[in-house]
């Protein structure tokens, strides 16, 4: 049930893109060492935030999705995506409530606990690290791609000097018609 529901209509089409966009960013940060690059996924493709040529930025992009179309699923997986930092927040704060449960109004009951607070979440911080990747690899991303295809990328011009460069990368599905034959 749950891999049919990620893999329906335009929740499919964010997942091929987050991972297109990981994909992208992952080969950017090889070609360009030392430049930071940010991105944002939905269904119509993705943003990437970041000093790179329209032209630089349209040749990686292809190059991602002809690498994972080639079966390089793991490039759709990235250490710095919101998704291992969302899986850090909730087991932390999951497990730092639970620890104050049953400590009511006190603050004295509550300075006791800080130890096992602590404790608590210094645990879901360290189970966390490989968690991240694997929530990214299961759901909210996907490493194949499919029929997806570069369609646009937009440059937006800078209008304060200094800010990095904005692009908005835009996707299609290529749809392959079937010919009768008689």
């Amino acid at each position: 049930m749950q891999k049919a529901f990620l893999n329906f209509g335009i929740i499919s089409l964010v997942r091929r893109n987050h991972g297109l966009e990981h994909a992208t960013i992952n080969l950017l940060s090889k070609k360009l060492p030392g430049c930071s690059f940010a991105g944002y996924s939905d269904h119509k493709g993705f943003w990437i935030v970041g000093d790179v040529s329209t032209d630089l930025l349209l040749e990686t992009a292809q190059q991602a999705l002809t690498r994972m179309k080639g079966g390089e699923r793991g490039l759709a997986i990235h250490d710095n995506c919101g998704s291992n930092f969302v899986t850090a927040g909730l087991l932390a704060g999951t497990l730092a409530w639970l620890g104050m449960l049953g400590t009511g109004n006190s603050f004295k009951k509550k300075l006791d606990r800080w130890p096992l607070l602590v404790l608590l979440v210094t645990g879901a911080l360290i189970v966390a690290q490989p968690l991240g990747p694997k929530v990214q690899e299961h759901v909210t991303t996907l490493g194949e791609p499919g029929n997806l295809t570069v369609k646009q990328i937009v440059r937006y011009e800078r209008e304060i000097p200094g800010k990095p460069m904005l692009h908005r990368i835009l996707t299609a599905e290529v749809v392959h018609a079937v010919e009768e034959t008689a």
